[in-house]
């Protein structure tokens, strides 16, 4: 058996390439749009992907489940647990709906389908058998169910998706399904989650890539509670201390459930000179996104530009700052090659923002303007009418500048009503500067008139005598509301 693990550091995401070297075919679990690692991972094993799945329908990022599957011709197989709720839409018509105990065979191995509900009512884990070395499973996907120390958070679909209370229920499931699904299972089993550190799918996701049944048992924070049935005190462990989720999740579990637009082979990204830029920004007809780091940004940026710095983030900040729903004009990069175009195009495909066209490689010849910053010794002189942190919620109450209140960039866009409506300059911060520039660029596309903290919130704390504030705010309230 081939097992590979393809892992996403920008959203934090895991993908798994499963193969049978005895047949030569090959199964991808949870694959993200754009497909040359699960392409270039068959052509060198000489195998066929014969099928694609997904653990659930997912929140954090757009499914590349269609897209593979369009791309190799293999087989779709999708959850049919959890109700009419949640139910695959129409784009998955040809797709085989797995039950709890479905299995998939690839020669020598088969994919067993576990309902494990609790992280979404549809979730399965995979239980994997390798039929040439055992006759009982010696894997278990675990998607969003069981991470590396944490498990999935059952409050995402209220957070993020509008739903009312259903964070009680999913951690109830959540509970019976490691009582009744996971920790049954011997202690050798090997789990292979979704997720690592800095995804927002959970609140303290391990930086290893794997564990085992074992492992989990005897040393996660959930163990002692189902090993004394304590399923009140799980509940309330589980649910205090999650991070904020970013607004973009719920556009990700509509589009998901219905199917994503399959892309097919992309255009290639046109090479604009700045004359080109100039006149489609002054006809209003692109986006510019500037991809530097702040400093460079803060020197001299395109007045209305998007800042979302470099590739590594690329598809986080570009979903907290664009949103393809509401937003069609196309995207043109800031980049120094077409490669570092091409791979930017990449990150934006995975959060669903397909409207990158071209790329610029200098800002010579456009039109500058610098942004405003306020240096922290100024602030207190400076007529302001929000100190604006835009850090998550769990940072915010570990210490934040007096006044300040919280709505993180992840959710800033969707909660404008929230903001001043009557003018007055909103200073905003986060922790270094990286998060408060992008929400900034995207506050000031938006109309508001900004000015970022210099060095943030580890500037402030620096300065003598300068005490940081503890507890959350009325707005952090309205925003996890909302």
């Amino acid at each position: 058996m081939l097992l590979e693990r393809i892992y996403d550091e920008d959203l934090a995401q895991a993908s798994y390439f499963i193969g049978c070297q005895a047949a030569n075919e090959a199964i991808v679990v949870d694959p993200r749009r754009d497909l040359q690692p699960y392409l270039d991972l068959a052509a060198r094993h000489g195998m066929r992907i014969v099928g694609v799945t997904e653990t659930h329908i997912h929140a954090d990022y757009l499914s590349g489940t269609r897209e593979l599957a369009a791309a190799t011709g293999g087989q779709i197989y999708v959850s049919d647990e959890g109700g009419p709720d949640w139910t695959y839409g129409a784009d998955f018509d040809g797709a085989v709906r797995m039950k709890h105990g479905h299995r998939i065979t690839l020669g020598n191995i088969i994919l067993e389908a576990v309902h494990t509900p609790g992280h979404t009512p549809e979730h399965l884990a995979f239980l994997v058998t390798d039929g040439a070395q055992a006759s009982e499973p010696g894997f278990m996907l675990t998607g969003d169910f069981v991470f590396v120390g944490d498990l999935g958070r059952p409050d995402l679909l209220d957070e993020a998706a509008g739903f009312v209370d259903t964070r009680f229920v999913g951690a109830k499931d959540l509970f019976a399904s490691l009582r009744d699904h996971f920790l049954t299972l011997p202690d050798y089993v090997q789990v292979l989650p979704a997720h690592g550190s800095g995804s927002a799918c959970g609140k303290a996701l391990g930086a290893i890539a794997a564990t085992t049944v074992g492992y989990e048992r005897a040393f996660s924070w959930w163990g002692p509670y189902l090993a004394r049935d304590d399923e009140q005190g799980f509940i309330d462990e589980l649910l205090s201390g999650q991070p904020d989720a970013h607004a973009y999740f719920a556009r990700m579990k509509q589009q998901n459930k219905l199917g994503p637009t399959v892309l097919g082979e992309l255009p290639e990204l046109i090479e604009h000179t700045s004359d080109e830029v100039s006149v489609m920004l002054a006809n209003d007809s692109a986006i510019l996104v500037d991809t530097r780091h702040h400093d460079l940004v803060h020197a001299g940026t395109v007045e209305g530009s998007l800042n979302i710095p470099g590739v590594d983030k690329a598809a986080s900040y570009g979903a907290w700052v664009y949103d393809p729903l509401t937003e069609h004009r196309p995207l043109i990069l800031l980049a120094n090659s077409r490669k570092t175009a091409e791979q930017l195009r990449d990150h934006l495909v995975r959060v669903g923002i397909d409207t990158v066209r071209g790329f610029v490689t200098s800002l010579s010849g456009l039109d500058l303007s610098t942004p405003s910053v306020v240096r922290v010794e100024d602030l207190d002189d400076l007529d302001t009418a929000l100190l604006l942190d835009v850090r998550n919620r769990t940072e915010y109450a570990e210490g934040h500048l007096p006044g300040a209140v919280q709505l993180s960039g992840g959710r800033v866009m969707w909660h404008l009503d929230q903001l001043p409506s009557d003018g007055g300059t909103i200073v905003t911060y986060c922790r270094s500067g990286v998060r408060n520039s992008v929400a900034a660029s995207a506050l000031r596309r938006a109309g508001y008139d900004v000015a970022e903290l210099e060095g943030s919130y580890l500037a402030w704390a620096e300065v003598p005598g300068n005490t940081p504030v503890t507890g959350e705010s009325e707005l952090l309230a309205v925003a996890r509301a909302g």
